[in-house]
């Protein structure tokens, strides 16, 4: 069943009121008609210009609009650029959680309409497109159709469209603050760049993504391009280069990536001894986690949940510095970024076991149906077991609380996003790290 109508007036003609006034009636009487029980929200959205004719074309819509009780929920959108006003729109549609949309538009606009859509919106939207039924005895409303329906847009044309969306998303203003970025102590920074993010300073409005969400899904309501946005912006502040920018490829398991080699299709670490490339991994309750050897000036990332704590990712990567570097396992630094603690974070009791097998004080109400663990401790001790230094890893344990970096997401919803906390259309925070130029 369709939630919203949009109806896209954006690149009629302003100059022909009369005939587009008795078009916008037509369709809305249709809607009407077919939501009688039902009534969809329905959003008009055309060009924004300037002075009079912005005034004028603003007066005929509302009298158009004018008679259309039962469509209670109907607003028209006008805006210079369609990337604004599609976003104004998409905004709208988040506000009430709406999924299902269709859109009445002149054929000539379909692909481009698509375009728009495809880069603004993910899989969690469903799309159906009508033709607005131009008025055909009217020679005043007959439009250039130098593109039909199903021609393949030309790669320029789509390059224009992203580049107009992401002009548009740079002049939005930060939410929530100032973009903040915690750094350990522990590691160097006169040899290496790193740092973990907040929520603060993105552009991302649904409240359970808002801020600085770092991480894009079809499973989610932000786009790939507004997080390329929050990448931007970070990398800004904190001086590294978004295009030498990688971040894991999450399994969840222990697949190590070394810079330069072949590219596994899924991995939860990832080092370099390259100067100037920013390793990234996310966190919205797992650990982002990272490594450093300022000896050999190599680094790593790594994301560890539950299931890559159990596997041992964190060694895993340290391991891969060793073989790809040479770096000697009592110089290697580790830092346990933002993560679930062991005061929210429970499962059930048979994966509470593994946990026990490592040491029990991983484990807390141990004979209950869903245990609390401490997946933070887990990763210590297997790294300690390794060979990596207990006082070269800074997580929870350390005494000093003005040092502390390791809080715990599900706690601090001011500060941090949590899965386990915020439901499945969560934000992601990141750690980050690179070996300075």
């Amino acid at each position: 069943m369709v939630e919203a109508v949009l109806i896209d007036l954006f690149s009629l003609p302003a100059n022909l009121q009369n005939n587009i006034q008795e078009l916008l009636h037509n369709t809305l009487e249709a809607i009407e008609k077919c939501s009688a029980i039902h009534a969809p929200c329905v959003y008009v959205m055309c060009c924004q210009r300037q002075g009079s004719e912005r005034k004028g074309e603003q007066e005929f819509l509302l009298a158009a609009l004018r008679g259309f009780q039962s469509l209670k929920r109907l607003e028209v959108v006008c805006a210079q650029t369609t990337a604004a006003a599609l976003y104004t729109i998409k905004q709208r549609l988040d506000e009430k959680d709406l999924s299902i949309i269709k859109v009445i538009l002149p054929t000539i606009r379909k692909d481009l309409m698509k375009v728009y859509i495809d880069n603004l919106f993910t899989a969690v939207y469903q799309f159906e497109f009508e033709d607005l039924q131009l008025i055909s005895d009217s020679e005043s409303l007959q439009i250039s159709e130098h593109q039909h329906e199903g021609q393949i847009i030309p790669s320029q044309d789509v390059a224009l469209i992203q580049s107009e969306i992401q002009m548009y998303l740079e002049s939005l203003p930060s939410l929530k603050g100032e973009l903040t970025i915690l750094r350990s102590s522990l590691i160097p920074d006169d040899i290496f760049l790193h740092g973990f993010t907040t929520r603060t300073g993105g552009i991302s409005y649904i409240p359970t993504l808002s801020s600085c969400n770092l991480f894009s899904s079809s499973k989610r309501r932000d786009p790939q391009i507004v997080v390329k946005e929050n990448l931007r912006r970070l990398a800004n502040t904190a001086g590294f280069n978004p295009e030498t920018f990688h971040r894991v490829k999450v399994d969840h398991a222990n697949a190590v990536c070394i810079m330069g080699k072949t590219e596994p299709d899924n991995y939860d670490g990832i080092v370099t001894d390259q100067k100037g490339v920013t390793l990234a991994a996310p966190g919205a309750d797992c650990i982002p986690v990272l490594f450093a050897d300022p000896v050999r000036r190599a680094c790593g990332a790594a994301h560890s949940g539950w299931k890559g704590t159990l596997l041992g990712v964190s060694m895993a990567t340290v391991n891969a510095m060793v073989s790809a570097y040479g770096c000697n396992m009592k110089d290697i630094l580790v830092v346990l970024g933002p993560s679930v603690g062991p005061c929210c974070y429970k499962l059930p009791h048979e994966s509470a076991k593994e946990f026990h097998r490592i040491d029990p004080k991983c484990v807390r109400l141990f004979d209950s149906a869903n245990p609390y663990i401490d997946i933070r401790r887990a990763t210590r001790i297997l790294l300690e077991r390794g060979g990596i230094l207990p006082e070269n890893i800074q997580d929870d344990s350390i005494t000093d609380q003005n040092q502390n970096i390791t809080f715990c997401t599900a706690c601090h919803p001011d500060k941090f996003y949590s899965h386990f906390r915020d439901g499945t259309n969560f934000g992601t925070q990141i750690g980050f790290i690179s070996i300075k130029d």
